[in-house]
């Protein structure tokens, strides 16, 4: 027996990373996984390596290996068609969704007033709108299905406390805060719960390989900022945010909604 049995989960940015973990931790559990990724380049601007097909290809093969069942897409979260066909598709194969994990989202630096207009528009176009149509898609699908559910929309610590050299960042983590609280007032007739989680650094690519961020952590002028009040760990694991992930998912968080989680060894009290 799982904790998840007969769920449905739906998660964007599954290709690698935190996504990936989530939805093979949650295959793990007894859940039906439904998710999609761009996996390919998403703006010419981001300095970390971007997923490809084969990072989703292996995605796909690792919940199986685990027994999991799997319905997962190449796309983008900014086509709300795409999304809407997915989900009717998932609903169709698996029955329902139950929970929902936002969690696609691009990251790139520079002073707010060197920014170009790329830096900014596409940052708050996948984070925002994406995460915008990602509910959109998904709410009628889950307020007509009526078992309830939760989502779990992935901001960061700079959707707490604002960050140096990640204005357009900044400004699509704080939306999202918002956005979630917006949309847990409108759902919570249909024991629908929908919260934030706030990670600082996580052990991905797009924490760990963006050759911006280290230069940007060298930056003496900076570096107050960026300091947490926890160095060892400096970085959460991906199945510390996984687990996170699924306790905002279980019935142990029934009574949480339009709340924020900190997962940032700090950092947003400093």
């Amino acid at each position: 027996m799982g904790q998840f049995d007969g769920k449905v989960v739906y998660i964007t940015g599954l290709a690698r990373g935190q996504g990936r973990n989530h939805a093979i931790r949650f295959a793990e559990e007894g859940a039906s996984i439904i998710g999609l990724d761009i996996a390919g380049p998403v703006a010419d601007h981001t300095t970390y390596p971007h997923a490809t097909a084969d990072d989703l290809a292996e995605t796909i093969r690792e919940v199986e290996s685990v027994g999991g069942k799997i319905l997962a897409r190449q796309g983008d979260t900014r086509d709300l068609a795409f999304q809407e066909q997915l989900v009717a598709d998932g609903v169709e194969q698996f029955g329902a969704i139950d929970h929902v994990i936002a969690n696609a989202g691009i990251l790139t630096w520079g002073q707010s007033w060197e920014l170009t207009e790329a830096q900014f528009t596409d940052v708050l176009d996948v984070n925002v709108v994406g995460t915008w149509k990602t509910l959109r898609a998904v709410l009628p699908s889950m307020i007509e299905g009526g078992r309830g559910g939760s989502i779990v929309v992935v901001s960061s610590s700079a959707g707490l406390k604002a960050m140096p050299l990640q204005a357009s960042y900044t400004a699509s983590k704080y939306a999202l805060t918002g956005m979630a609280q917006t949309v847990a007032k409108e759902v919570g007739e249909y024991k629908i719960r929908v919260n934030t989680i706030h990670p600082y650094a996580v052990d991905t690519p797009m924490a760990f390989e963006d050759t911006s961020a280290q230069h940007a952590f060298t930056i003496e002028k900076y570096k107050p900022h960026f300091a947490p009040i926890l160095n060892d760990p400096f970085f959460s694991t991906r199945d510390e945010v996984t687990a996170m992930v699924m306790f905002l998912c279980s019935d142990a968080a029934r009574t949480i909604t339009a709340s924020q989680f900190s997962m940032d060894q700090g950092s947003t009290k400093v």
